[in-house]
């Protein structure tokens, strides 16, 4: 259950502009992770959405470009995946530890 309440706040994420973008350009800057994943990620997204062959083909109005959107999709979440711990925080993708919760106070 949490798994997929952690999917819908991840794609809630990715649909508000204002809060992603500013999340990918730290993403693409940060030195923690590596340029060879950053390139697969983008280049899977480009190569995919220029092939000429596709799951569901383009000339389907409105359905054709579902899958584009779908391969889209889960590179992004990939890169969320990939994030630093710190990133994540910052733009509530993951929950803040509370600290009280771990070292219970015995009275």
């Amino acid at each position: 259950m949490k798994r997929v309440l952690n999917y819908f706040r991840q794609m809630k994420f990715l649909l508000r502009f204002s809060r992603s973008l500013p999340f990918f350009r730290e993403f693409f800057f940060t030195k923690q992770i590596s340029v060879k994943k950053k390139l697969i990620g983008v280049a899977l997204i480009v190569g995919y959405a220029l092939f000429p062959y596709d799951l569901i083909p383009d000339f389907l109005l409105g359905i054709g470009i579902l899958d584009d959107v779908f391969v889209a999709t889960l590179v992004l979440n990939w890169f969320m995946k990939l994030a630093p711990e710190q990133l994540k925080t910052k733009y509530q993708l993951i929950e803040k530890k509370d600290d009280s919760s771990e070292n219970p106070r015995i009275n």
